[in-house]
């Protein structure tokens, strides 16, 4: 259950860096809402990082998770902020998916 936890709070790092960037395209109002869901998603993923972090080793949970970020956040912004999508960045991608596997693999919870 903890690993979900920790992919869900992973996910909600996406939210929120997903939220800067669209915060980063709006102006007036509409950017402040994007500002407010950037806050609340950066909430929900400290407090289940936290949840995780009690049960699981925190440097597998914080790069877990922190790599789940990462791993979306470049996916999210070569498929939505159109990003450069070259060789090079989608084998650095493949290379910290298989370090997230590999942590989680030889994790003894």
């Amino acid at each position: 259950m903890n690993w979900i936890i920790l992919v869900i709070a992973g996910l909600f790092e996406v939210a929120f860096t997903f939220c800067l960037g669209k915060a980063k395209e709006a102006t007036g109002n509409e950017a402040y809402a994007w500002y407010g869901g950037f806050l609340v998603a950066c909430i929900i993923s400290m407090s289940l990082l936290i949840k995780a972090t009690q049960n699981l080793p925190l440097g597998t949970a914080y790069a877990v998770w922190t790599g789940i970020g990462a791993v979306g956040t470049v996916l999210l912004g070569i498929f939505v902020f159109k990003d450069p999508a070259n060789f090079w960045r989608i084998f650095f991608i493949v290379t910290l998916i298989a370090s997230i596997v590999g942590l989680k693999a030889v994790s003894a919870h």
